[in-house]
C-alpha cells in the first residue's frame, strides 16, 4: 500500500499552496509594521544602501570595512526588535512563517520525508482503506458492557467479567490520555472475541484524532511488508517506505499475532520491530490469543523478555462477545 503518483503530486501541491499562504502572510504583516512604524521601513532600506557602501570600501582596500558592516546589522537589527516590541508585536512578527518549521512547508527534511509529509500520507492511506469506517464503528462511544456478565466471579481475577473489563476499558482510556508523554506499548492476550481489537480500535480512533501516526495491520501483513523492504534490495522505494512506517509511526498495532506462520525469519523480525520501536520512544500495541508460555515458544524467549519488561500484559477475559451477541452463548 503506497501513494499513487498523482496522491504524492496532491500533496505536494498542498504543500506548495501552504508556503504561498504564508508567504503572503508574511507580506501582509510587513506591510502592516511599515504602515505603523515607518522608521522600521527606513531601518530596513538603509541595510542595503550600508551593505553597499561597505562593499565598496572593502574593494578599496579598507580592511575594517566587513568588521563595521556586521557591527551595524547586529545595531540596526537590535533597534527593529525594539520596536517591534515597543508597538506590541512579537519580536519574531516579521520572521518568514512555516506551518511546519521542521520542513519548511517542503514536506522533506535533510533529505528525507518529513514527518508532517507522512502524517498526511498516513491520512491518505487510511481513507483508501477501510480504516476509518471500522473505528467509527468500534470505538469508545459505541462500546457496549452489556454482553458482560456481572454475576459469576472469575476465578483467574477475583472480579466478575463485567467489573473486570470496566477496569481495563478505564486504563486504555488512561493510556491514550498519558500517550502524548508516555508513548506506553500494551499486550492484549485473550480468547477469540473477547474484546482485543475492539479495544484496540478504540485506542486507535482517539490517538488518530489527536493527530499521531497509527498503523494498524495484522501480524501476517506486518511480516510480509518486513520481508518485501529485507528481500526486494535495496533500491525498492516503495518497500522501504511501508517498513518505515512500521518502525516511525507514533502506534504501531499488530492484530492476531501467533496466526501467521511462525520460523526463524518471523521471530526475529519481532524481535527487531519491538526493540527499535522501544529504543524510538513508540507505543505499540499488540493483540493475541496466545498464552505467555505460548508466546515464547513461538518467538523465543528474547521477544517475550522485551515485551514482559516494557508491555503493559493486559488478559482479557469473558465469552466470545460475538456470539452472545447472536445469542448463542449466555453470558459469564
Amino acid at each position: 500500500m503506497s501513494l499513487t503518483n498523482a496522491q504524492y503530486n496532491s500533496i505536494m501541491k498542498d504543500y506548495e499552496q501552504t508556503r504561498d499562504r504564508n508567504r503572503h502572510l508574511t507580506e501582509q504583516r510587513r506591510r502592516e509594521v511599515y504602515t505603523k512604524l515607518p522608521e522600521y521601513g527606513r531601518l530596513d532600506e538603509s541595510i542595503g544602501e550600508l551593505s553597499v557602501a561597505q562593499a565598496k570600501l572593502l574593494l578599496n582596500g579598507d580592511d575594517e570595512a566587513l568588521t563595521r558592516l556586521r557591527l551595524s546589522l547586529k545595531d540596526i537589527s537590535r533597534r527593529k526588535k525594539e520596536l517591534l516590541v515597543s508597538a506590541g508585536y512579537p519580536v519574531d512578527y516579521l520572521e518568514p512563517v512555516y506551518t511546519c518549521p521542521d520542513c519548511k512547508d517542503t514536506g522533506y527534511a535533510d533529505g528525507k520525508k518529513c514527518h508532517c509529509f507522512k502524517h498526511m500520507e498516513i491520512e491518505i492511506l487510511y481513507d483508501q482503506s477501510n480504516i476509518r469506517e471500522v473505528l467509527e464503528r468500534e470505538n469508545f462511544d459505541t462500546l457496549s458492557m452489556a454482553y458482560y456478565d456481572r454475576d459469576h466471579v472469575d476465578e483467574k481475577t477475583g472480579m466478575t467479567v463485567y467489573d473486570y473489563m470496566s477496569k481495563v476499558i478505564r486504563e486504555c482510556r488512561e493510556y491514550v490520555e498519558k500517550f502524548k508523554n508516555e508513548k506506553g506499548s500494551i499486550l492484549f492476550t485473550g480468547n477469540t472475541g473477547c474484546g482485543k481489537t475492539f479495544l484496540s480500535n478504540c485506542i486507535a480512533r482517539e490517538l488518530i484524532r489527536r493527530y499521531f501516526s497509527v498503523v494498524y495491520l495484522t501480524a501476517t501483513d506486518m511480516f510480509d511488508i518486513l520481508a518485501g523492504s529485507r528481500f526486494n534490495g535495496g533500491d525498492d522505494d516503495e518497500a522501504k517506505d511501508r517498513a518505515s512506517y512500521i518502525l516511525d509511526c507514533d502506534l504501531l498495532i499488530i492484530d492476531d499475532l501467533g496466526t501467521e506462520l511462525i520460523n526463524t525469519f518471523t521471530a526475529s523480525q519481532m524481535f527487531y520491530c519491538v526493540n527499535e520501536r522501544l529504543n524510538r520512544n513508540k507505543g505499540t500495541i499488540i493483540s493475541t490469543n496466545l498464552t505467555l508460555g505460548e508466546l515464547q515458544d513461538a518467538f523465543t524467549e528474547r521477544v517475550t523478555s522485551r515485551i514482559m519488561s516494557r508491555y503493559k500484559i493486559i488478559p482479557l477475559i469473558g465469552d466470545d462477545i460475538r456470539l452472545v451477541r447472536r445469542g448463542f452463548m449466555r453470558r459469564g
